[in-house]
C-alpha cells in the first residue's frame, strides 16, 4: 500500500480518536439500546436516522484534510461512520472497531452497462444506453456472470490500516448481507422500456435469463461457503439500503452456511406491473434465494403493499421490509403489526430537500400518518433519497429533531 506523510496519518488517527470517543460515550449506549430493543423484538423506542450517500459533497467531502488519493479514501470511509453524530445527532450505532469485508464481487451478467450523463453537470442522474435491444436476439450475449474475491488485496489493506490506527481502532471483519438482485442489473443492460416488452415478447427467454443470473448467485452462494469466506451478519453490520445486521436469530460465530446469515433482495424495477406478473417472472428466482438465506431484509423503492398477501408474506425468514412513500404505509402497518418483521420506513424527501424555510407543520401532519402506520410494529426510521440539504446540516439536525418528536407522541407499540 502507499506511504503516506505524517501530517495525513496524525489526521487519520484524530478522526479515528474521535470514532472510539463516540464508541465509547454514554450517548452511544443508549443508541445501542434502542438497536438491541429491535434486535430482541421488542417495540421500545425506534431508531431515526438521516442518510447521506447522496449528498456527500456536502458532508464529507467540506471536511475532507488528507492530501494523498490512499490517505483521502480511508479518510472518507471513517468520516463516513460519523456523519449521523457529527452533523444530524440521529441514531446511527458507532463500532469502537474499523470494520471491513473481504474484497468479493458478484456479476449475474456477463457485460457491463453503459450509462450518460449531461456533460459538465453535477447530477445524480443517467440515461441508461441499452447493450441489448432485443432480448430474443441478444440474450446469449449476458451469459458469462461470474464471483470471485481478491484475498491478497483485502489482507493488504487491512495490515495497511492496522499499520496507520489498528492501535486506535483495531480492524474487524464484517460481512454484508448475501446480494441476489437481477431485475436492477437486468434494466441497466436493457432499460425499463425493452425490460417490460420482453415480458410480451418472449417471456421464455426472459425466464432463461432469470434463470441463469439466479444460478450466478447459487454458484456465488457455493463459492462463499466452499471458499471460508463467510462471516456473521449481526449486530454492527451492514444491511443494504443503509441500515444493520441486529438480530438473535443468527450466530455471531463460526459461520459456515449462507443460511446462517442475511440476505437483501429487491425489484423496484417490477413495482410498475401487476402482482401475478411479479409473481411469474421475479419471485420463483427470488424464492430461491431466500431459501438459500438465514434472514431477509426486502425491498428498496418499489410497492410491497401489493405483492405482500401472495408472495412477500409466504417468507418465514421475512425480517426487515423497505416501505417506500409509493406504498399504502398503513395497510402495510396492518400486514406487518404483531409480527417480527420490521417497518423499516423511509420516507418522502422533499419536506428536507424543497429550497426554503421548512415546512415543520406539514412535516409533522406527514409523520404523524407515518408513526400511525408503523404503530404496533416494530419501526425503523430512515430518510434516504436525500440529494442536498443546501449546504446547511443543521436543516438535517432539526429534521431528525421533528422525527423523534413526532415518534415520541403518535407511535404506539
Amino acid at each position: 500500500m502507499e506511504q503516506i506523510s505524517a501530517k495525513d496519518r496524525e489526521i487519520l488517527r484524530q478522526i479515528a480518536a474521535r470514532q472510539r470517543e463516540y464508541a465509547e460515550s454514554r450517548k452511544n449506549e443508549d443508541i445501542l439500546k434502542k438497536w438491541k430493543a429491535l434486535e430482541e423484538g421488542r417495540r421500545e423506542s425506534p431508531t431515526v436516522r438521516l442518510l447521506f450517500s447522496n449528498f456527500t459533497h456536502e458532508v464529507i467531502a467540506p471536511r475532507m484534510q488528507c492530501e494523498s488519493e490512499a490517505a483521502r479514501g480511508l479518510e472518507r470511509t471513517l468520516l463516513w461512520n460519523l456523519v449521523g453524530r457529527d452533523l444530524f445527532d440521529d441514531d446511527t450505532p458507532i463500532a469502537p472497531t474499523f470494520n471491513m469485508g473481504w474484497r468479493t464481487w458478484v456479476r449475474p451478467f456477463g457485460i457491463s452497462p453503459k450509462t450518460s450523463r449531461l456533460p459538465g453537470q453535477v447530477t445524480s442522474g443517467y440515461h441508461i444506453d441499452p447493450v441489448i435491444e432485443d432480448l430474443e436476439a441478444e440474450w446469449e450475449k449476458l451469459q458469462g456472470g461470474s464471483f470471485g474475491v481478491d484475498r491478497e488485496g483485502t489482507i493488504q489493506y487491512r495490515e495497511w490500516v492496522d499499520s496507520l490506527i489498528g492501535d486506535i481502532l483495531p480492524t474487524r471483519m464484517v460481512m454484508g448481507a448475501l446480494p441476489g438482485s437481477i431485475t436492477n442489473p437486468l434494466v441497466h443492460l436493457m432499460n425499463m422500456e425493452n425490460y417490460y416488452l420482453s415480458m410480451y415478447d418472449c417471456p421464455e427467454i426472459l425466464h432463461k435469463v432469470m434463470d441463469m443470473a439466479t444460478r450466478i448467485y447459487e454458484g456465488y452462494y457455493d463459492f462463499l461457503e466452499a471458499e471460508g469466506l463467510l462471516l456473521p451478519t449481526v449486530g454492527l453490520s451492514p444491511l443494504p439500503q443503509e441500515s444493520f445486521a441486529f438480530t438473535s436469530e443468527l450466530p455471531a460465530d463460526n459461520v459456515t452456511k449462507t443460511t446462517q446469515c442475511w440476505g437483501f433482495l429487491e425489484s423496484q424495477e417490477t413495482t410498475a406491473v401487476a402482482p401475478e406478473v411479479y409473481g411469474e417472472f421475479v419471485y420463483p428466482y427470488q424464492d430461491r434465494l431466500v431459501r438459500r438465506m438465514g434472514l431477509l431484509s426486502y425491498g428498496c423503492c418499489e410497492r410491497v403493499d401489493a405483492i405482500w398477501p401472495d408472495y412477500l408474506s409466504k417468507w418465514t425468514n421475512l425480517r426487515k421490509l423497505s416501505v417506500s412513500p409509493f406504498n399504502n404505509e398503513s395497510q402495510v402497518g396492518e400486514y406487518l403489526r404483531g409480527t417480527k418483521v420490521i417497518y423499516y420506513s423511509k420516507p418522502r424527501a422533499e419536506f428536507v430537500t424543497h429550497p426554503g424555510p421548512m415546512d415543520e407543520d406539514a412535516l409533522r401532519k406527514y409523520f404523524k400518518m407515518v408513526c400511525e402506520s408503523a404503530s404496533g410494529c416494530l419501526f425503523e426510521m430512515a430518510q434516504r433519497e436525500v440529494l442536498t440539504l443546501f449546504g446547511d446540516p443543521e436543516r438535517g439536525r432539526r429534521y431528525v429533531e421533528i422525527a423523534k418528536e413526532c415518534i415520541e407522541r403518535y407511535w404506539q407499540p
